[in-house]
């Protein structure tokens, strides 16, 4: 790519694959260059330095956490929608070679202690899924199909917990067991809904 030849949106999009994929303190600039296709100069004089470029990377990924929001925003009932989303996640874990899980719990593992404007992004994340399946528990709710007496606020974080457990557990369980340990996981989470 060539200078003023590019959009800022799609070298991010390049850059969060190699963060995704190495980390933030395992990639050099020079993987940046090589996933980006921009010249050092060029990624500089766009984004000032590493640390904002990974911000804005960290803003590309809002699109899978949205996609997932999507998921839980569709038709069927709590259950399928929750189960559905973690189907998903279970086959992304299993078919991914690199084994990359989430970019923004990576993220968060990573920096959210070290780096205000990269915790801020990281809890915003986390709280639009949160959100979400707050949102789907009080709809459960409100038509009968989950109990009153459940608390849908802590029912939504032990929901986006296991999703974020569950992507862990994915890149760390052998190729053997990971689908066995995964659907253990969706089992027990949705019993949580009876």
């Amino acid at each position: 790519m060539r200078n003023k030849e590019f959009e800022p949106k799609q070298i991010a999009d390049a850059a969060m694959q190699v963060f995704w994929e190495k980390g933030y303190a395992a990639t050099s600039v020079q993987d940046l260059v090589d996933g980006t296709g921009l010249s050092r100069s060029s990624l500089y004089n766009t984004f000032d330095n590493k640390q904002n470029l990974y911000c804005e990377a960290l803003k590309s990924y809002k699109q899978v956490t949205m996609a997932n929001i999507e998921i839980l925003e569709g038709i069927g009932s709590v259950k399928s929608r929750i189960e559905t989303l973690y189907l998903n996640i279970l086959e992304n874990e299993l078919h991914d070679p690199k084994r990359k899980g989430c970019f923004a719990a990576n993220a968060a593992l990573e920096l959210a202690d070290a780096e205000q404007d990269i915790a801020l992004l990281i809890q915003d994340n986390f709280a639009r899924l949160h959100q979400a399946f707050e949102r789907l528990i009080l709809e459960g709710q409100k038509n009968g199909e989950i109990a009153l007496n459940k608390d849908a606020q802590a029912l939504a974080y032990f929901f986006v917990n296991t999703m974020q457990g569950m992507r862990i557990m994915g890149k760390s369980s052998n190729k053997e067991s990971r689908r066995e340990c995964l659907q253990s996981i969706i089992d027990i989470a949705l019993q949580s809904l009876e």
